[in-house]
């Protein structure tokens, strides 16, 4: 029997971290959303005309690159958004939806916190990213959403002037402020940090990368 949280039937899905993804049913594309550092550091990546290994994201990225991996074995087109290139993330599943001439659903993963103990936190960071790539995917009217993702999407727009100062007054982002021993990790495997500042730009970027043969290149 369907779970009553599977969002099943909803075109447009949003749960949070990789037990969320299995939480959720089946999606042709699953969209990892951890804006802080993952998201945007491989975006801004990828843009520059790189290229990164899921295997390295692993070694810096225990949430983003777990739920990305997760997403592959279920064998889902898995794409990196955030609020950087969160139309460029829409625009590009609605190219997969004409390719595939149906209904084309998606789960967008707000990857959140997950600490040593693999307990995951609420990170305000990825519910306005999610939100903003819901709200995107509306506009382009790909807009059958779960209560779940209209709510991040509503509430991106409400706070859409307030970004930098909530993004940057976060948890995470005071993490940040204090050093995190993975940024020595990312550095090493060639991805430059990106900074919380340029995190919280919205639409920055028209690039998305997608997980291809085990590394996130540019979709096209």
């Amino acid at each position: 029997m369907p779970s009553p949280f599977d969002q099943s039937t909803y075109q447009v899905r949003l749960d949070w971290g990789v037990a969320g993804l299995q939480r959720l049913a089946p999606a042709d594309v699953v969209v990892v959303v951890d804006v802080l550092r993952f998201s945007s550091s491989v975006a801004d990546a990828v843009a520059s005309g790189g290229s990164v290994r899921l295997d390295d994201a692993v070694g810096w990225s225990r949430n983003g690159a777990a739920v990305a991996a997760a997403a592959q074995v279920q064998g889902a087109v898995v794409l990196v958004g955030g609020l950087r290139n969160a139309s460029a993330v829409a625009r590009a599943v609605t190219t997969l939806q004409e390719r595939n001439g149906s209904r084309t659903s998606v789960a967008v993963i707000a990857a959140g916190e997950a600490d040593g103990a693999g307990m995951l936190r609420f990170a305000v960071e990825d519910q306005l990213g999610a939100g903003a790539i819901i709200a995107a995917l509306t506009d382009l009217g790909i807009d059958h959403t779960a209560p779940d993702a209209a709510v991040a999407a509503e509430g991106f727009r409400a706070l859409r002037r307030a970004l930098r100062h909530l993004i940057g007054a976060s948890g995470s982002a005071r993490e940040l402020a204090d050093g995190v021993a993975a940024t020595d990790r990312m550095l090493s495997s060639g991805v430059t940090p990106t900074t919380t500042a340029r995190a919280a730009e919205v639409d920055a970027l028209d690039v998305v990368p997608v997980l291809r043969e085990g590394a996130f290149v540019v979709f096209e």
